[in-house]
């Protein structure tokens, strides 16, 4: 059976394979810690949880402070990684036009506010305010595929007071680091990405980055296509509004007019107003093919006017009717004669950063990380990253290779065999790399070790209560 075969012959090198292509990313003059990142990446795919440092070192061989050490220390460089994880998608042959980047954050619970960048801010997986880390990220999508490609550490303004410079030099946060807003890190990383070469037809965001109108600016500015969410209370114009210093009326008293406000008698409109007009066409596009069937959605789009820096900027606004009721819109910066069909098509992009999310998280432990330094972080998201590009690698050449294999189609009784998902990489990567299973003598090494561990620290907490006493 073909599916077999592939199996075999092809994920335990495929591995083997990007492990030897980045293997120069962590070596210095003096040391080569590559096993380390195998082990790490290995760890990541195979295990199902509590993929912390110490477990995973555990699971392969790699001693905890090994492993420690090359996750919080080693001075290879995270950006390194991610820049040659960039420069391999962007010299794939099968992700050409058709690719966007997706701007994203994604928040982890912490249990206190000594990880670099934790404090109490706004966490969107428990849709509340809590102690968290919060990173930003770019998703890169193309076709049935998508990865991460990119991230930064947020850190709140408050980390950079002078009380707080202590701290920061423990946990290793760079001194050239200054406070970044959420949107200026974003714009970071998507100007890293565009030098990297990675090509990319659009930029998807959320409306916490959408609603900022000298975000979109900015996009537009360096010729980025965008479908940017904004909040239904966003303001537009249907015509295009006059924009200026009113003249001072005469015989009125008082200082002379020098603020710019609109001089038009139009009113603006709320855009869940517009969505709501007569003459606002709906039309039915298919979303996409889903394991429920075809997913098909309402969308409108009209051409609006904002306001920007005291200048009227045309824009398209994309709406959307989604399942429950709920109406979502986005800002465009797309050409006037862009079809119908392909503004539906980038509405509905954001959809695959939740997939990269996910995918990061429930598949390859993101969210189990248990270190505090900055570096543990920025390691931990280059090898994430990359383990992703491997699921991706995997995902495209299956498409290639065997979703149309007439055998396997026959087998199937189907005309293209679905996309694999990263559970089932990871699935094929454990049938062929089977974690190693440990000896009578290892299991009771592993338990002395433990014992006397949580026996010094016991004894230590002891000894620091009787010195407050």
């Amino acid at each position: 059976m073909g599916l077999i075969n592939w199996k075999y012959a092809k994920s335990c090198s495929a591995f083997f394979g990007l492990w030897r292509r980045f293997q120069v990313r962590f070596k210095s003059k003096t040391r080569d810690t590559s096993e380390y990142a195998y082990c790490y990446m290995g760890g990541q795919l195979r295990m199902e949880e509590k993929r912390n440092f110490a477990n995973i070192g555990c699971n392969t061989g790699v001693s905890e402070q090994n492993m420690q050490h090359f996750m919080s220390n080693s001075p290879w460089s995270a950006q390194g990684v991610i820049q040659q994880v960039q420069e391999e998608i962007a010299a794939t042959p099968g992700l050409g036009p058709g690719g966007v980047l997706i701007l994203d954050e994604s928040a982890n619970k912490k249990a206190g506010d000594k990880s670099a960048g934790s404090g109490r801010q706004y966490n969107g997986r428990l849709g509340k305010v809590d102690m968290s880390q919060v990173g930003t990220f770019l998703a890169y999508a193309n076709g049935s595929v998508w990865t991460w490609v990119e991230g930064e550490l947020y850190l709140p303004e408050h980390w950079f007071a002078p009380e707080m410079a202590e701290l920061r030099k423990k946990l290793g946060i760079p001194d050239e680091r200054e406070f970044e807003t959420k949107i200026e890190l974003g714009w970071k990383m998507i100007q890293r990405t565009h030098t990297n070469g990675l090509r990319f037809e659009a930029i998807c965001c959320d409306d916490f980055y959408g609603q900022s109108s000298d975000f979109r600016a900015e996009m537009n500015g360096a010729n980025y296509d965008y479908m940017a969410d904004v909040p239904q209370n966003t303001q537009v114009y249907l015509k295009r509004p006059v924009v200026g210093v009113p003249e001072a009326q005469p015989g009125r008293g008082g200082r002379k007019p020098s603020r710019s406000r609109v001089l038009s008698a139009d009113k603006s409109l709320k855009v869940s107003d517009v969505a709501r007009l007569e003459d606002t066409n709906w039309r039915r596009v298919l979303v996409r093919d889903t394991e429920r069937g075809e997913l098909n959605d309402e969308f409108a789009a009209r051409r609006v006017w904002t306001i920007h820096d005291n200048e009227p900027v045309q824009e398209w606004l994309v709406m959307r009717h989604e399942g429950g009721g709920k109406c979502t819109y986005s800002m465009s910066n797309a050409s006037p004669n862009t079809p119908f069909k392909r503004l539906a098509w980038l509405k509905c992009q954001r959809y695959f950063v939740e997939r990269a999310n996910q995918d990061a998280k429930s598949e390859l432990g993101w969210d189990e990380l248990e270190a505090q330094k900055y570096l543990a972080w920025m390691h931990h998201l280059a090898l994430t990253i990359l383990a992703l590009w491997f699921v991706t690698q995997t995902k495209i050449e299956w498409a290639e290779q065997y979703a149309r294999d007439p055998a396997l189609l026959q087998q199937f009784e189907v005309d293209v065999l679905p996309a694999l998902s990263t559970s089932n990489v990871r699935a094929l990567l454990r049938a062929v790399m089977p974690l190693p299973q440990l000896t009578l003598a290892e299991a009771t090494a592993q338990v002395a070790k433990h014992l006397v561990n949580r026996t010094r620290s016991r004894k230590s907490r002891m000894k620091g209560r009787h010195r407050s006493s």
